[in-house]
């Protein structure tokens, strides 16, 4: 599941029941500043809320002024004619636009009152969410809409800000998810390292070729799951770009051999293999005495993940993460 889907759902169910809503998204950020682009929350007049657009008195601020905006415009005041608007906030004290944070970095918030009239785009969302399309959502001073991806490269910014700064400011974002992770090996750490990655955005894809084991019936956590016949045969099933990372920790030493093989000649963003030095050393000399391209090998992640002494499941996936958190925000 998208870890934005539950957002939406949760605005789709307070509309329904009559209720507006007010939706903060973080339309650019640079510096330090805690919340990123894309970040959201949702907020409604009681308070109740979902997400987060950074934290931080920041966000407590930003909360309380949603409450008052949507009770104004339950009672026809000016929070009436606010369908869309930005909000600069400075993490310095010494700015006209201070958030209370003290940071060094900046990020601007869209208000976007949501009424039930539009619980429509919302289901919409929520349907592109699910179905994993890659609709685009666009909210402007004065509109609020999705549509299908009407052929957008893939190398385009996932979200996007047009005239930030002023009252025509147009805000972009395609939903879904921006990157694929591949797990090829299905055993205890490739269970962990799903569990980990779901909360992520990433795509998470598993594939083994052993129908019966008990940690891919565990796995409730990778979007996809495929029994393969053969290693040999995985390159039809991964696809390589610059939002592709492939995670390699298969049974054994010849079948870690069969996935290399076969996937050698994509370029990943990331392309890592379990084990320990020793049996890599071991596995690359081969590899290259039998003709396969040194600067190819060398890509090769291994040993994969930070050093951190890591010794279970948990602890390597938790490597594993941040290596690939780290080559992602590169």
């Amino acid at each position: 599941m998208h870890k934005e889907l539950e957002l939406w759902q949760f605005i789709a169910e307070r509309l329904q029941r009559s209720e507006s809503m007010m939706l903060l998204v973080v339309a650019e950020s640079s510096g330090s500043s805690p919340g990123r682009q894309g970040y959201k929350m949702a907020v409604g007049v009681d308070g109740e809320l979902i997400g987060s657009i950074g934290g931080g008195v920041m966000e407590v601020n930003l909360v309380e002024e949603s409450r008052l905006l949507l009770r104004d415009a339950a009672t026809g005041g000016r929070g009436d004619t606010v369908t869309s608007r930005m909000s600069e906030q400075v993490h310095r004290k010494d700015s006209q636009d201070a958030s209370g944070m003290i940071c060094s970095g900046k990020q601007s918030v869209i208000f976007k009152l949501l009424t039930p009239e539009n619980s429509s785009i919302i289901d919409t969302i929520i349907g592109a969410l699910k179905e994993g399309r890659r609709d685009v959502l666009t909210i402007t001073s004065t509109g609020f809409s999705v549509r299908p991806p009407d052929g957008e490269s893939e190398t385009n910014p996932k979200s996007k800000i047009q005239n930030p700064k002023s009252e025509d400011f147009t805000y972009t974002e395609q939903l879904g998810f921006r990157d694929d992770l591949y797990i090829i090996g299905g055993g205890h750490c490739a269970l962990a390292l799903s569990e980990l990655m779901s909360k992520m955005d990433f795509h998470i894809s598993l594939f083994d070729d052993r129908p019966e084991l008990n940690t891919i019936e565990k796995n409730r956590f990778a979007h996809a799951i495929q029994i393969v016949d053969s290693y040999a045969d995985i390159g039809a099933e991964v696809s390589a770009s610059e939002h592709s990372y492939v995670v390699v920790m298969t049974l054994g030493y010849k079948s870690d051999e069969a996935v290399i093989r076969a996937l050698i000649d994509k370029d990943f963003k990331y392309f890592g293999v379990l084990g320990s030095n020793a049996k890599m050393s071991v596995m690359l000399r081969k590899l290259s005495k039998e003709g396969l391209p040194a600067e190819k090998l060398e890509r090769i992640r291994t040993p994969i993940g930070i050093p951190i002494h890591s010794r279970t499941p948990e602890e390597i996936a938790i490597s594993i993460a941040a290596e690939i958190i780290a080559v992602k925000n590169a």
